[in-house]
């Protein structure tokens, strides 16, 4: 029987898990999956040896106030799959976190495929060193990576992007809008202030901000935010009471992928949001703010080294959603980047058709190609 160990942390990764456990069993229905897991993943049959919502930490120094648990939970994985010695061990994203994990399995003869390669491409290069290290396998959902990649002589397969497999190229706005109970008529702006607390806590007042701009300059609009979890639900809610009393906002629980097809335009944290809301072909303004230590240590190490900081851009190689950051992610300018959408057509309908044609690029049909690579470097399959 194959047995894979697969760790996971936050719901990006938990859906690219998913698809990929989902596609491991078509092929190896008696398959033993095991490691951590959020829901998604659960829901396909892995075994979580940790609740996934530990491993979700970002940010230089964010990450370091968790560090001692982090650690411990690196080691005890550590100890579980050197005494269980699983077929192959999948990290899912996650780098920091797994590449390490994955190093140690390695040495020790255990076959280790990382899925979704670092942006080893865009900030601390020097990275891809360790990633040769620690992958036998580096599963690429990005088709500008490969180049990267082979040249530094780190294994990889091509797999394209599941989530482009998931969503249809032609979109229902209207079904969108009744399936969530919103008026079909009229403009709506979507919200996606992050997947993390952290996230929501340092953008809730300059995306509510920006909320209450537009509402001072145009009638009739219309916002809706998705939130993932109970937790996040409740910190944006405390956060309107805060910030904007009586702010006209529908929040959603989940179903962030009906809030942005049903939507006009997009408001939205930098993240796997951004791609999705290019493949869902909606006009977005991305807005971002990291802890201000963070930022600065950031600026002055020179981390960075791509032109945009959102996946949709790098993707189109043009910066076709504005990318308002730091001292820029404030509400007037989030608000007017947001009407000049709502205001010009004709661009909105350029953007489309760009994002079409991603969108195209990226049906590969990934998290098959995926299982094919892993089973392929297993070798066997005893399930089959």
């Amino acid at each position: 029987m194959l047995t894979v160990g697969i760790v996971a942390n936050e719901v990006s990764g938990d859906l690219l898990g998913a698809g990929l456990i989902a596609e491991l069993k078509k092929r190896c229905p008696l398959a033993r999956f095991v490691g951590v897991a959020g829901p998604r993943m659960q829901a396909a049959g892995c075994e979580s040896l940790v609740p996934m919502e530990r491993l979700s930490v970002m940010g230089l120094f964010e990450v370091l106030r968790h560090l001692p648990e982090l650690w411990g939970i690196r080691r005890n994985l550590l100890d579980y799959f050197l005494r269980q010695r699983p077929d192959v061990f999948i990290g899912v994203d996650a780098p920091d976190f797994n590449l390490g994990l994955e190093q140690r399995l390695r040495a020790a003869g255990i076959r280790t495929v990382h899925l979704v390669s670092p942006t080893v491409w865009a900030w601390r290069p020097k990275r891809v060193n360790k990633v040769r290290r620690a992958v036998d396998l580096m599963l690429s959902i990005y088709p500008f990576e490969m180049e990267f990649l082979e040249r530094h002589a780190v294994p990889a397969a091509y797999v394209g992007h599941p989530l482009a497999d998931e969503i249809p190229l032609e979109v229902d706005q209207a079904q969108a809008r009744r399936q969530l109970g919103l008026p079909i008529a009229g403009p709506i702006v979507a919200l996606l202030p992050g997947s993390r607390a952290g996230e929501v806590r340092r953008l809730a007042a300059p995306f509510l901000g920006a909320v209450r701009w537009c509402l001072g300059r145009r009638e009739g609009l219309h916002f809706v935010t998705p939130l993932v979890n109970e937790t996040l639900r409740r910190l944006f809610e405390d956060r309107i009471r805060y910030e904007a009393p009586g702010l006209p906002i529908t929040l959603i629980d989940g179903q962030s992928r009906a809030v942005i097809a049903a939507a006009d335009v997009v408001l939205t944290a930098s993240g796997t949001a951004t791609l999705e809301t290019l493949l869902l072909q909606r006009p977005m303004v991305v807005g971002y703010r990291l802890e201000p230590l963070t930022y600065r240590v950031v600026k002055w190490l020179d981390l960075i080294r791509v032109p945009h900081i959102a996946m949709a851009n790098l993707l189109c190689g043009e910066r076709l959603a504005p990318e308002l950051i730091q001292d820029r992610c404030r509400a007037e300018t989030l608000g007017q980047a947001l009407l000049d959408f709502l205001d010009n057509p004709e661009r909105v309908r350029a953007i489309q058709q760009r994002y079409r044609q991603i969108h195209r690029q990226l049906r590969q049909g990934a998290s098959a190609r995926a299982a094919e690579a892993v089973l392929a470097l297993v070798a066997d399959c005893g399930g089959r």
